[in-house]
């Protein structure tokens, strides 16, 4: 499980790093010093180099020619010394404030990360004005080196390992973060991160090892001072592929993402991942059997929602297996799909330290036609909240040839719920799971009891004497005491049903709500791992 532990190391340092971006803005120094160097550009912030001509278009001309090129892998420098840089040192390096690019000019100025021991591959970031782009400076009198006593045991040009963009006001927070790799995330409606998208992904849960290519360079356009969007161009670099995005982010009652991106592959792969979102399910009310935690959930998103193509609703609750899943949605010119966080309750997860209720959801909206190919989520096994174990993306039917450009398109909607709700169906509001059959009576071993709640859409106008049906099937075993009721006292509709299956292959069930011929409800899908309890 090379590929597992790979990724662990790499995602298990960015929420880390992350987390401490979100909290040390809180006491980052208030003063600096700035000198001035020949044959550059000096500002209030970072000093900027030489001006040089950007143009998108030949920035894709020269990510062609590289994907003809072979690769070479960056060497860190000060590697030694990066590898003290651990998550307690990590925490005493602050950029400072008033040394930020942009500061007092615009509403969002720019801070920059220290590389450390999970981030030792410098990023080149240049500052756009028109046609014309400066260089930003690295200089460790940016930083405050707190007592790391590593002030001078660094090279005095050692490079970035990435930036986020800041809120106005005191104490200054940050709300969209580029850091490690091809990953990216913001802080959502409520001011807190949680999952992660990335640019693209290379052989993900394949044979072959998984790819992490990185964003190398990066383009920050200068935007109006009141202006609530900012544009960010980088290119993308690794083995197998060389691309180029563009991101247009605005912040406003969540942040939501315009990405155009180009890319061209240097080799074949085995599984091209577009628009890749990255996320963390422990547990929550569907798998408490897997829960070793006082708090009653923990995970950063609960489920996968899809539109698809033909326009049905699905939400496929997340799962944390025993071994590695991986469940392809075929599609054609989906709509769009998103790993979402459902449970916005504080009580679903008693937790006041990292706050899961707050945490975004993710969804993305193609834009133009994508063709055909599917929606794949996989589903990795994890024992704690660290590890970000679930990923999602679009997998296009057709791959692109070696040195032939892709160019795809989508919106990112960090938002609180999903961005374009279906008002004529209800949606699903939990999954619980439980021993078959009836208080009282013997429980066979081989019978598991699930209840789905469903809310919204044309269920609150139905009385509970309506006939609903749940329409239930199973790609194995037998369904049995299936029943459907109105829960007392609410709007909910419950779905009840006993499944019979032998042996410990997965089980996937579909199960909706209908009235005569009239769909009520999303399609609810689900993947059961047979397991047993303890008393079984």
């Amino acid at each position: 499980m090379s590929m597992t532990l790979s990724r662990r190391a790499l995602l298990a340092g960015s929420a880390a790093v992350t987390f401490v971006s979100t909290l040390a803005g809180r006491s980052l120094a208030q003063s600096a010093t700035s000198g001035t160097t020949s044959g550059t550009v000096q500002t209030a912030g970072p000093r900027l180099g030489d001006p040089v001509p950007f143009d998108r278009s030949a920035l894709v001309d020269r990510a062609r020619a590289l994907a003809g090129e072979a690769y070479e892998a960056p060497e860190p420098r000060a590697a030694e010394a990066l590898d003290k840089i651990d998550y307690d040192a990590y925490n005493e390096l602050k950029y400072k404030a008033s040394r930020a690019l942009w500061q007092g000019e615009v509403r969002y100025p720019v801070q920059f990360f220290h590389l450390g021991r999970y981030f030792k591959l410098p990023v080149t970031v240049y500052e756009v004005e028109g046609a014309v782009a400066r260089k930003v400076l690295y200089d460790p009198s940016l930083f405050d080196y707190g007592n790391t006593g590593l002030a001078d045991k660094l090279p005095d040009d050692l490079g970035f390992a990435g930036f986020r963009y800041m809120n106005p006001g005191e104490p200054p927070t940050d709300w969209l973060v580029f850091l490690g790799a091809a990953y990216f995330r913001t802080a959502g409606p409520f001011g807190q991160y949680g999952l992660s998208a990335r640019g693209i992904a290379i052989n993900t849960a394949t044979d072959a090892r998984e790819e992490f290519p990185r964003f190398s360079e990066f383009w920050l356009e200068k935007p109006a001072a009141d202006s609530r969007e900012v544009t960010i161009h980088a290119l993308l670099e690794g083995r197998s592929v060389v691309g180029v995005y563009s991101f247009k982010a605005r912040n406003e009652n969540g942040v939501v993402m315009d990405v155009d991106s180009t890319i061209f592959l240097r080799r074949e792969v085995e599984r091209l991942g577009i628009a890749p979102l990255t996320s963390m399910f422990w547990f929550s009310e569907t798998n408490r059997q897997v829960a070793t935690d006082w708090r009653p959930e923990i995970h950063d998103s609960d489920g996968l929602s899809l539109w698809t193509g033909a326009g049905e609703r699905i939400w496929r609750p997340l799962n944390n297996p025993k071994r590695l899943q991986v469940n392809a949605f075929v599609d054609q010119n989906p709509r769009g799909f998103g790993l979402m966080q459902r449970d916005r309750d504080f009580r679903d997860y008693e937790d006041d330290g990292v706050f899961y209720d707050r945490r975004p959801s993710l969804w993305v909206e193609p834009v133009g036609e994508w063709g055909e190919g599917a929606v794949e989520l996989i589903e990795i096994p994890t024992d704690d909240e660290i590890h970000d174990n679930i990923v999602a993306f679009w997998r296009p039917k057709a791959m692109p040839k070696v040195g032939q450009p892709l160019s795809m398109s989508y919106k990112l909607y960090w938002v609180a719920d999903q961005p374009f709700p279906a008002k004529d169906v209800g949606r699903v509001l939990a999954t619980r799971m439980g021993r078959g059959g009836v208080p009282g009576q013997p429980r066979p071993k081989d019978l598991r009891k699930f209840v789905i709640d469903f809310a919204g859409g044309p269920l609150p106008n139905l009385d509970k004497g309506t006939p609903v049906e749940a329409v239930v099937a199973a790609s194995r075993g037998e369904i049995v005491n299936k029943y459907c009721l109105r829960v007392v006292g609410t709007d909910r509709w419950r779905a009840v049903f006993d499944l019979k299956a032998d042996g410990s292959d997965p089980v996937d069930l579909r199960l909706y709500l209908r009235l005569g011929e009239k769909t009520l409800t999303e399609t609810w899908l689900y993947q059961y791992l047979p397991f047993t309890y303890p008393s079984e």
